[in-house]
Order: structure tokens, then sequence, then C-alpha cells
């Protein structure tokens, strides 16, 4: 049988060598439409919070606006670590969760009231 493959490739090689192009063609043409990723998405799950305010020192922000905001995203389900950082007029709390939380969760942060005792600045 390999006999007969090996006489048949050696008598008509021009229709194998084409016939190995065309294979080898079309699998090129495959590899580019191949759905992979080369590296996987690795970062985990962030939601980032921003909140201003406006004539507040640092301390006054990490009193009046971190620290409310850390201790109400503390009870979600899937919060692994929450990150914060407070400057002048500015809050940033970055809130981690576990890769298999659901992103319902992310719009219930977006919609929950965190602090209403935030009293505003006078500014005159």
């Amino acid at each position: 049988m390999l006999e007969s493959i090996l006489r048949f490739a050696i008598k008509r090689n021009i229709l194998v060598l084409v016939m190995v192009l065309a294979i080898a063609g079309l699998g090129l043409w495959n590899f580019t439409k191949l759905p992979i990723d080369a590296v996987p998405d690795i970062t985990n799950v962030q939601v980032m919070i921003n909140t201003e305010a406006p004539g507040y020192t640092p301390l006054e922000v990490e009193q009046r606006v971190t620290f409310p905001l850390e201790n109400a995203l503390a009870g979600l389900p899937g919060l692994v670590n929450t990150r914060s950082v407070s400057r002048y007029g500015l809050s940033q709390v970055i809130a981690i969760f576990s890769d298999d939380r659901l992103i319902i969760y992310f719009g219930y942060i977006k919609t929950m009231k965190f602090n209403p005792f935030i009293s505003k600045p006078h500014i005159t």
C-alpha cells in the first residue's frame, strides 16, 4: 500500500506539489481566522469609584468620604480587597472582586447610596 502511494507521488509529482501547496495555503488561511487570544486576560475584576469633595483636605476626605465608602463596600459579596487614595477634594476607592462575581454587583455599586451623612462644604 505504501509502495503504491510512493509510486503515485513520484509519477505525478506536479499534482502532489499542487495538492501540498493547496493544503498548506488552506491551513494558513484558517490559522488567521482562529479566535484564540495569544495572551489570556489575567487582570482581576476591579471597580474604581472616584468621588469629588471640593474644599476638603485629605484628612476630611478620608474621614467623610473614603472611610464611609469603604465600610459600605465591605458588605458586598465577592469583595476581595479595597484600596483607597484621599487627596485634596478627591477620593478614589478601588474595589477588587473575585473572578466569579457577576456584573450585577457593579450595577449595585453604581446605584447604591453610600453615605447620606456627607455634609457639603460652605464656600463663600
